[in-house]
């Protein structure tokens, strides 16, 4: 069935052309991430994102709007939302489990290789990005 196959993977309206402000259409609010929602509130102290089980995003609202930390805070946090996603990372209130391997999880931290560290810390594979 020829009719079946396609050379391209695009899917476009007769007629229609590509310009830059159709492709960046989702960089107009800079704290937007395209079906994550991102959601500004106050978190604990030095804590600047968390991803969230249900594919959200917390930012502190301490974080400035358009920032550079803005921008450095969502891809790390959004890169943990993808792990989330593929099934690599996942957590609940008692425990994180990275690629399979459960961790217990109490009071903020974290027992990982038999020594408690607190959440966040780049000693974690998972914040290793």
């Amino acid at each position: 069935m020829e009719l079946l196959k396609k050379n391209n993977m695009a899917f476009r309206l007769p007629n229609q052309k590509i310009t830059s402000s159709s492709r960046s259409r989702f960089n107009k609010d800079k704290s937007s991430v395209p079906g994550t929602p991102v959601l500004r509130k106050s978190l604990g102290e030095n804590i600047l994102g968390e991803a969230n089980m249900d594919g959200s995003i917390y930012i502190s609202d301490t974080i400035k709007p358009g920032s550079a930390l803005e921008k450095k805070v969502l891809k790390h946090e959004m890169k943990h939302i993808k792990d989330i996603k593929l099934g690599k990372l996942a957590y609940d209130d008692n425990s994180v489990t990275h690629n399979g391997k459960k961790y217990e999880r109490k009071n903020g931290q974290i027992k990982y290789n038999g020594k408690w560290m607190h959440e966040g810390s780049k000693g974690f594979p998972w914040e290793k990005h």
